[in-house]
């Protein structure tokens, strides 16, 4: 194992080099412009193949693994991520110096740093809440289990869900021979599906918020798509799970034990809507900001942040991680670590390929934008990107795409959505309406379609491993979500965006 790391980081150096030396011929109208302020790199001046770092640690995600063992990821995850970091990193700043350290200092401040600290406060808070009792995982009590986590999803994020319900539905199942279709249709549902109503929902429709969608826009616009979905996905999953527990024999069995079912640890929820209240607020007051090594933070956003961490901390000081509630809960820091170094480097390495799709129409995409028009071009398009790139920002890409093939101005998205469809009537808002719509289902429905499309995928698979559930590889579980979302989606795209 030792001998084959020390190959792949040396193979890593020798790749950080040779795109170092390659990157710099398509940088030099960049860093040589004697410029003293910087803003970043344009993304126009990017060729595509800077996005190899980023496609490297998205195929070290799903192949090593199965080179290794299946626990590669939770003992190594974050040397791999460190090693593409690295070969994205040393010939960025290289070429492009304080452009790239611009880059490289916005993305962790103003993205990794505060989606790791909700991931984190959402963890720890659910994580001290237990579901104790005689729950038996029958196909009824998981049914009703997934539609639980579906109806709290939007009000209590995915991840404050996907945390809450894990463990409940692993203990009611641990008689189950099959449990792997459990697992996946809990990510479909509750850590993805399940967030498209709110903004507090998923990360992308928070995004929206923050640019002026009204918070109950989304409740009203996503509604019908996420009902129609859900519903099929729920009946699905009772039939396949009814024709695995007939097949285990179709009996519960019967250990003595009865206890009442009753929830421990319920003072959690005043931290829980303590850190939902945080991330309202840091939407609904005036920005102001605050500059760090020349990046615009919004004050909001730090207090907002420093909230969750008081929420978290607080939590462990009435429910510590020592004490017998997290013991039975199995709670442990290894899934929530896994995402942070994992993340770590796809955020870095993500940096090219969300500067390119910035560019639009002057980039190396500008095939792709160029011919996305109609509603569907940019359901199918965000939701693709959306299942390998960090949906949040995917979304903000196609958010001010829509806005600027239409030619509005941001400062005009309140008025747009908070009057009545039939009576918009300025040329371009009702397709704006149309585009927005389609934006959002993509990035939140198709956040499910792998293991890192949205943060909780990956935790809940972590969770289930480490329960004892021996999950799909990355293509494996691609394999379920192709066959049971994608037919899914397009009922969804001749329904509701044509």
């Amino acid at each position: 194992m030792k001998s084959k790391l020390a190959c792949c980081i040396i193979l890593s150096i020798i790749l950080a080099f040779t795109l170092s030396v390659t990157m710099d011929s398509y940088a030099a109208d960049e860093t040589n412009n004697g410029e003293a302020a910087h803003h970043g790199v344009d993304g126009s001046k990017l060729p595509l193949w800077s996005i190899i770092p980023f496609v490297g640690i998205l195929l070290s995600i799903a192949i090593l693994p199965l080179v290794f063992d299946s626990h590669f990821l939770v003992h190594h995850g974050g040397k791999m991520s460190l090693v593409w970091a690295l070969i994205f990193a040393v010939p960025y700043l290289a070429v492009f110096k304080g452009d790239g350290f611009y880059d490289i200092l916005h993305i962790y401040l103003l993205d990794y740093i505060p989606f790791i600290i909700l991931l984190w406060g959402l963890f720890t808070v659910a994580g001290g809440i237990l579901v104790r009792g005689t729950l038996r995982g029958t196909p009824v009590v998981n049914t009703l289990l997934l539609l639980l986590g579906t109806v709290i999803a939007s009000w209590v994020g995915t991840t404050g869900a996907s945390m809450l319900l894990i463990r409940p539905l692993i203990r009611a199942n641990e008689y189950r021979k099959s449990k792997v279709h459990l697992i996946v249709f809990f990510i479909f549902l509750v850590s993805n599906i399940g967030g498209s109503l709110t903004p507090i929902g998923d990360p992308p429709l928070f995004l929206g918020f923050l640019r002026g969608v009204p918070f109950f826009w989304t409740t009203t616009a996503l509604l019908p798509h996420m009902l129609l979905i859900s519903v099929v996905l729920i009946m699905l999953f009772f039939v396949i799970d009814s024709f695995f527990f007939k097949r285990e024999g179709g009996a519960v069995p019967d250990d003595g034990v009865k206890e009442p079912l009753r929830v421990d640890g319920l003072f959690n929820l005043v931290f829980l809507l303590g850190i939902i209240g945080a991330v309202l607020m840091s939407g609904s007051v005036e920005q102001l900001k605050v500059s760090i090594f020349g990046i615009e933070v919004a004050w909001p956003s730090i207090t907002r942040d420093l909230i969750i961490i008081v929420m978290g901390l607080l939590s462990l000081q009435f429910t510590p991680f020592s004490g017998e509630l997290r013991k039975t809960n199995e709670f442990s820091w290894e899934p929530i670590e896994e995402v942070a170094k994992v993340f770590a480097g796809i955020f870095i390495t993500i940096i090219p390929a969300l500067a390119i799709l910035k560019a639009g129409e002057k980039g190396a995409l500008a095939g792709l934008i160029g011919a996305m028009q109609e509603p569907f071009h940019y359901f199918w398009t965000t939701g693709i990107l959306s299942s390998f790139l960090d949906n949040a920002p995917t979304y903000l890409t196609f958010f001010n795409t829509a806005l600027g093939k239409l030619g509005l101005s941001e400062e005009l998205v309140p008025t747009i959505l908070s009057t009545p469809y039939a009576e918009l009537t300025v040329e371009g808002h009702q397709t704006f309406v149309k585009l927005l719509t389609a934006i959002s289902v993509g990035a939140v429905f198709m956040g499910a379609n792998t293991y890192i499309g949205n943060a909780p995928n990956f935790m809940v698979k972590a969770i289930a491993e480490q329960s004892g559930i021996r999950m799909p590889s990355f293509f494996g579980y691609m394999l379920w979500s192709v066959v049971i979302l994608f037919p899914l989606f397009v009922i969804v795209t001749f329904v509701f965006l044509r």
